[in-house]
């Protein structure tokens, strides 16, 4: 049952948050309640009108929640693409300025009009930073995400689908000269990936045109498999069905096999020239780019040295909770032995089989399973969408992170999924499996973001859009919430959930160091191996994503830690009025806000218990 803090009018909680705050405004136009609900409705019907002119340029998007017009085409990412969206958000701010009175609207339709205006005015300011980015890279990528996205989003459920996929195969080598394009304009600005990234992008490429119908081996190339598996399920004539294999064998090798391979061509060209430095500080700016990019990710205005610091201090309080749990197992030696002993032992890893991988999969449903019977006691609202378990495809999980999620389709077609990557069974320990699941799954991103797309009376930008430390600060507070359950009743497994806290802790130390502080690959490889428990594939594989994505691990402990100063400083205040139900309820009711919203929010929400 939808309850979007029944128990209280959030309307009219901002309104007395705003009077708290003591903001004079008798020298505002005062609007009547008509007033108000047409300038808001007016704004929202606007809203939704961007939302639908951003979703007809996007087939993706509409493919992403469930609308086939525009089935079998792909996104334009040219750089005139990029121009045209940047005209377009000065073209909107302009709008918003000419058009728009803040003080006539009601207070949800306020925050929806300032998260628009201040994302305009992201995307406007950050276009100086286009190009600093690595458009392929392990962690995303079209050669990789393509493929994931017609095995996961492009269903066939009837002739038309099937068509649209064979049109989808045959616009690959167009969408693929726009991705070779968009490189060579990074070379030429001086922005490569560091060496280390190509052999796993191009790894990913050839092993998409691997298979039939590409050579001669036994088995189905990765997206041949795909297209047959699906068309098997339809009911249709065995003519029309040959039909549709001629043609998606054909585009797969007209269009599909040297669209990879001129990209390979040209990755294998940047290789030999690409460096091995790693950090954001090599970039024009850099240093400049990198501030920019705490900002955004954190949504604080922390520096990079607060950062750091921050992750040292976290470091250093969770080793001191680690060697609590070592003693209560009774094991003797120091903390570095006890991570060697984790690492090392097989009780807590399952084996590299079939059979192995399969009772991974199985216990991970189990833990999802179990905590679904628990929901009621921290949430008013619960999703109606469903969640799923899958390994993560073989294609693409050498370069995977290990697990992840997908959110389900906004129509119900598809459910929200957690992806868990069986490619290295040594990093995937059993005693992380519970911290691992809860994040992911629920009540981590699941709950946050198929609540989020199930609201009413938000836009679509919200419903869809994203500030990562808001988003995953939600999903590190959800690995400890369990604990507050009676969940990790095996003290190992708390040890695993102190495990991926100390990972992220480690995260605030190594990002900075290697985008602010100038730090190797080979250092920040050293950190996490010699303070944390994790296999060394694992610190391999976080130290490279750090290195492509700057900025972006540092959400999650920055947003754990400002939550859970949110629910304490709120069970201070309130003492047997606080409500962990209602709390979740203000913190998941609105959708992603940056965290100085947030903080108002609960503000607002105690100020009324109170």
């Amino acid at each position: 049952m939808k309850k979007i803090i029944k128990y209280i009018s959030v309307l009219t909680l901002i309104t007395y948050f705003v009077a708290c705050k003591g903001e004079d405004k008798s020298s505002e136009k005062a609007h009547t309640e008509a007033e108000v609900t047409e300038h808001s409705t007016r704004l929202n019907d606007w809203f939704q009108e961007q939302f639908k002119l951003d979703l007809k340029d996007s087939p993706q998007m509409q493919t992403r929640i469930g609308d086939k017009t525009d089935y079998g085409k792909w996104d334009d990412i040219s750089p005139a693409a990029e121009a045209k969206q940047l005209q377009i958000s000065k073209d909107r701010l302009k709008w918003l300025s000419e058009n728009v009175d803040e003080t006539s609207l009601d207070e949800f339709t306020a925050l929806s009009y300032k998260l628009f205006k201040q994302r305009l005015e992201n995307h406007i300011a950050d276009h100086t930073y286009r190009l600093y980015n690595y458009p392929l890279n392990q962690m995303h990528g079209m050669q990789a995400e393509i493929p994931a996205f017609l095995i996961n989003m492009h269903q066939i459920k009837d002739v038309s689908d099937a068509e649209a996929y064979i049109e989808r195969l045959n616009g690959l080598k167009g969408l693929f000269n726009q991705v070779e394009a968009n490189l060579k304009e990074r070379q030429e600005a001086g922005i490569l990936p560091p060496k280390f990234v190509f052999s796993h992008v191009i790894n990913d490429a050839k092993n998409i045109i691997k298979g039939q119908p590409f050579d001669n081996s036994k088995t189905n190339s990765t997206l041949w498999n795909d297209f047959m598996s699906k068309l098997e399920k339809l009911e249709i004539a065995d003519e029309k069905r040959k039909t549709l294999e001629d043609a998606a064998k054909k585009v797969l090798l007209n269009s599909v096999q040297p669209a990879y391979s001129s990209l390979v061509v040209l990755l294998e060209e940047q290789q030999k020239i690409a460096t091995t430095d790693d950090g954001a500080w090599k970039f024009p700016n850099g240093d400049a780019f990198y501030n920019v990019a705490l900002a955004r990710t954190t949504t604080t205005d922390m520096t990079a040295d607060e950062i750091h610091q921050l992750g040292l201090d976290e470091v250093a309080r969770i080793h001191n909770e680690m060697n609590q749990i070592k003693e209560q197992v009774g094991f003797k030696g120091s903390l570095q032995e006890f991570f060697k002993f984790m690492k090392n032992d097989k009780q807590f890893y399952y084996d590299a089989t079939p059979e192995g991988r399969n009772a991974y999969m199985d216990k991970a449903t189990g833990i999802i399973d179990s905590m679904k019977s628990r929901l009621d006691e921290l949430f008013i609202t619960k999703p109606k969408a469903d969640i799923q378990v899958k390994a993560v495809e073989a294609f693409r999980e050498k370069s995977a992170g290990k697990a992840f999620y997908q959110r389900p389709a906004l129509d119900g077609s598809r459910p929200g999924t957690y992806y868990a990557n069986m490619y290295t069974m040594e990093a995937m320990p059993s005693y992380q499996m519970e911290a691992l699941a809860y994040h992911e799954g629920i009540p981590g991103h699941h709950m946050q973001i198929a609540i989020a797309q199930e609201l009413q009376d938000i836009p679509m930008f919200r419903k869809l859009g994203g500030y990562t430390a808001y988003i995953e600060g939600w999903g590190l507070y959800s690995e400890f919430i369990p604990k507050e359950m009676g969940f990790y009743s095996d003290p190992y497994s708390d040890f695993g959930r102190l495990a991926m806290e100390l990972w992220r802790a480690c995260r605030l130390v190594v990002d900075t160091g290697i985008h602010a502080k100038k730090w190797t690959r080979e250092k920040g490889i050293e950190y996490y191996v010699t303070n944390t428990p994790n296999a060394k594939s694992d610190a391999v594989k976080m130290v490279e994503r750090h290195i492509v994505m700057p900025s972006q691990a540092t959400a999650y402990k920055v947003g754990m830690n400002k939550i859970i100063e949110l629910r304490t400083n709120a069970k201070e205040k309130l003492g047997d009025k606080f409500d962990i139900r209602e709390f979740h309820e203000v913190v998941l009711s609105n959708g992603a806000v940056p965290l100085n919203v947030l903080s108002d929010l609960v503000d607002v929400w105690i100020a009324s218990k109170k």
